[in-house]
């Protein structure tokens, strides 16, 4: 009798440990692997050029202009930078009652203290006609000065707290900033923490750096808003070393209150837009004026309606 074949026991396959990916998602994976990297590539390449600009010579200077000026140079408040600019004193007035400020002009991003589009060197001129003591000065990393780049004003303050320092020291007095731009925002943040400085012509500033370039980065940086802006404002800073939201200028006013502000914004400024100063002006409205131009173009109120910001800026520097 045959006994029945007993019944082979398979051991049960071992799976392999290796994930299977098919070629084409391996091919995809890449492909957007390449594409995140050269966007990231791209975003540094942009925010270092947009904080290490190629400084622009100056072209022109007061004795071109018969005016009688002083070379100057002084040390930013903190990092102790050298920085370069002009005093022009006033020309003696006939009515000699009215206290005329010692006026310090601070100019705007990738500029230097001619601030051309601006006019700012005929503007001078026209105010030491008047007899105000005028100094102009490059920030760090501009024009003639030392400095390795711009960091929209947050290291600029402190640069505008040297040209301060210098005024008192060598023509004690009232001291008025008027600033452009990135120079008006700075000179905000900068009279934040000087109380010294007894009131402020802001033409065309932002009202926060952060929130700005969040918004507005394509207009500098030429690029689409996604992927880009968030990429640069994650890379920023690393590069410059601080954060564009310490840029508060928004909060900065509220310091600077009760002293006088005049906000200048045109109301056609594509780069800015004058909202950024109608933010400020509307937190103290008792102390702060806003003048709207209807100009095109950044921080050219001046070259457009000239009679009219004399007036204005004149009529706000006798009341200090």
């Amino acid at each position: 009798m045959m006994r029945p074949t007993p019944a082979i026991s398979r051991a049960p396959r071992r799976r392999s440990g290796r994930l299977h990916i098919k070629p084409w998602l391996w091919t995809l994976l890449g492909l957007i692997l390449v594409v995140i990297l050269a966007c990231g590539g791209v975003s540094t390449y942009v925010g270092w050029k947009l904080t290490h600009t190629t400084p622009k010579p100056l072209d022109d200077s007061p004795d071109r202009h018969g005016l009688v000026f002083d070379q100057i140079q002084f040390e930013s408040r903190q990092d102790r930078l050298q920085l370069k600019g002009w005093y022009l004193p006033g020309k003696p007035t006939e009515d000699s009652t009215i206290r005329k400020p010692n006026i310090i002009m601070a100019h705007g991003y990738d500029n230097n203290r001619l601030q051309k589009k601006a006019e700012a060197l005929n503007l001078a001129k026209e105010l030491v006609d008047r007899g105000y003591n005028v100094m102009m000065f490059d920030f760090r990393h501009s024009g003639e000065s030392e400095g390795s780049l711009t960091s929209v004003g947050y290291f600029e303050k402190n640069d505008l707290l040297g040209a301060v320092d210098w005024m008192k020291a060598n023509h004690p007095g009232t001291i008025a900033l008027l600033g452009f731009s990135m120079g008006a925002s700075t000179s905000l943040m900068a009279a934040a923490e000087e109380p010294s400085v007894s009131g402020i012509v802001a033409d065309s500033p932002f009202n926060h750096l952060g929130r700005y370039l969040e918004e507005n980065l394509p207009v500098w940086s030429h690029l689409p808003n996604f992927p880009f802006t968030p990429m640069i404002m994650a890379i920023l800073p690393r590069l410059i070393d601080m954060d564009p939201n310490q840029v508060d200028v928004l909060s900065a006013v509220d310091r600077v209150y009760p002293r006088p502000v005049l906000f200048i914004h045109s109301t056609g400024d594509a780069s800015i837009p004058y909202q950024n100063s109608e933010s400020m002006w509307e937190k103290h409205k008792d102390k702060f004026q806003l003048w709207k131009p209807a100009n095109e173009g950044h921080a050219r109120s001046y070259p457009a309606y000239k009679q009219e910001y004399l007036e204005k800026i004149t009529r706000f520097f006798e009341g200090l």
